[in-house]
């Protein structure tokens, strides 16, 4: 049975052209910031009596609804839970029908335009908040799901893209970070101080962006670029000319220790599925932020 109300709908007045993702509606103006990064960690299996927390966000592209290879991903998942991006009507009705057995509680929170989330788990969870934002152009939803490692909260969230507000990717690329930035604080406003934290879904920026910042000064980091730091979580070809950047996040608090994390390949969406595993921090880590790597092009 799902604790929240199922297809939320919300206000909003941002829409890109069908069967495209939002972030990527026109052509993206490219700049490119090459820097180092580092792997900090290597992935490890859990201990036979450290119970642990497998998760998955995946922008799925409302543009594409009931699509089967993007379908696939979500079936030949082992996450325990799943948050969703871009998901519309269309999208509930093919994930119903398809995953029910494999994830029987599922919430959605309907917008317009690419704004949908949605959580699947396979244990009972509670969507506590739906956050209208205020500064940006799509919701953030926040749950407690019932996990092996105990009661966690997680926020999913759908920052806003590069795009300024009179429609220009080229000022927007090099402007909106600061937005994403203040976007998460108002998101992070909501949290329950004391409970283990996730945060995931599509940043629409980098390690390097401002919102990152914003977790990793609340104590917060991504998970990824600590086992797999130049992984591209989405791309898109533009002639002759693929672009890639790490887009895709789960970031997690200090009583959590990931001890994986990794892109999922599949699919037709312009995202690729990310998948995190934790366990219950047996101690304090201070360790150095993880940088990945930035947008890249590639000549195909």
């Amino acid at each position: 049975m799902v604790t929240a109300t199922n297809g939320i709908g919300l206000r909003g007045n941002r829409r890109a052209g069908p069967g495209v993702s939002f972030a990527v509606s026109r052509l993206l103006p490219v700049v490119l910031i090459f820097g180092c990064s580092h792997l900090t960690r290597v992935p490890r299996t859990p201990a036979l009596e450290e119970p642990a927390l497998e998760v998955m966000t995946y922008n799925l592209n409302y543009g594409i609804a009931g699509d089967e290879a993007t379908l696939q991903v979500l079936a030949e998942a082992t996450a325990a839970v799943v948050f969703l991006q871009e998901t519309t009507p269309e999208w509930e009705r093919s994930l119903r029908a398809t995953l029910t057995t494999t994830f029987p509680h599922q919430a959605y929170v309907h917008h317009e335009g690419a704004g949908g989330l949605a959580v699947l788990a396979r244990r009972p969870f509670e969507l506590k908040d739906v956050i209208e934002n205020q500064r940006g152009w799509f919701p953030a939803v926040r749950v407690v799901a019932q996990t092996a490692v105990g009661p966690v909260q997680a926020v999913v969230v759908h920052l806003r893209p590069p795009v300024s507000d009179s429609g220009s990717w080229v000022s927007g690329y090099l402007t909106t970070s600061p937005l994403r930035r203040d976007e998460l604080k108002d998101v992070l406003a909501s949290l329950e101080p004391n409970l283990p934290t996730l945060v995931a879904g599509d940043f629409n920026e980098g390690t390097s962006g401002d919102a990152l910042s914003e977790l990793e000064a609340r104590g917060l980091r991504s998970a990824l670029p600590e086992f797999t730091p130049n992984a591209k979580t989405w791309g898109w070809r533009v002639g002759a000319f693929q672009l890639s950047a790490q887009l895709d996040h789960v970031a997690y608090s200090a009583q959590l220790e990931p001890v994986n994390a990794r892109v999922v390949p599949g699919g037709r969406s312009d995202h690729q599925a990310v998948t995190a595993t934790f366990v219950r921090a047996r101690k304090f880590e201070d360790r150095p932020a993880p940088r990945g790597g930035a947008l890249s092009i590639s000549v195909r």
